[in-house]
This record gives structure tokens, sequence and C-alpha cells, in this order.
């Protein structure tokens, strides 16, 4: 026999579930990419070491490219520019785009 309070009951309970799961994955896969200014990476300025160790995927031998190329060429003029330097492509450049600047 059908318990119309039953099917409500599990009908309620199943959406709340399903809503729960879905907030708390949606809250998990969305990292807060808010960086202050003050903690952005002048890569104009910065030396190796911190910028190896403030950039994702990059260790100091990049970094150490980073401040060689900026030697030779002069500053950066957009962080685009990255690219340029040996060993930078552009999946290290979208990672972490949010973290450096050219100021």
């Amino acid at each position: 026999m059908f318990n119309f309070k039953t099917f409500i009951a599990l009908t309620l309970t199943t959406i709340f579930a399903v809503s729960l799961i879905h907030s708390t994955s949606a809250y998990a896969e969305e990292p807060d990419n808010r960086i202050a200014a003050s903690q952005m990476i002048n890569i104009n300025t910065a030396d190796a070491a911190t910028i190896a160790s403030a950039l994702k995927g990059v260790g100091l031998k990049k970094a150490q490219a980073i401040v060689k190329y900026r030697e030779e060429f002069g500053p950066f003029h957009n962080v685009e520019e990255l690219i340029e330097v040996k060993g930078i492509g552009k999946s290290i450049l979208e990672r972490n785009k949010s973290l450096v600047t050219v100021k």
C-alpha cells in the first residue's frame, strides 16, 4: 500500500541530502583564488628563492631562469611574457597568473 507521508519524507530527505552533497563538493572544488596585492610576487624585483617558494610548479632552476631572463632582456612588461622563459609554459603561467605582478 502506498503511504503518502513516507513518500514525502523520503523525497524531502533525498533533496536535502543531494543539496548538501552538491554544496559541499562545489565548495571543495573551488579554492579561494583571491590574493592580496601585497602577497603577489613581483617578478621584476623578486629573487629566485622567493619566486620558487611562491609559484606553483616553479622550482629553483625555473626561478633562476626567470631572473636570468629579466637580467638579459630587462623587466617584464606583462605577466604573459613569462612564456618566453625556458621551462615556463602555458600551464605554469595559468596556474600562477593570479600570483604574479610586474609593477
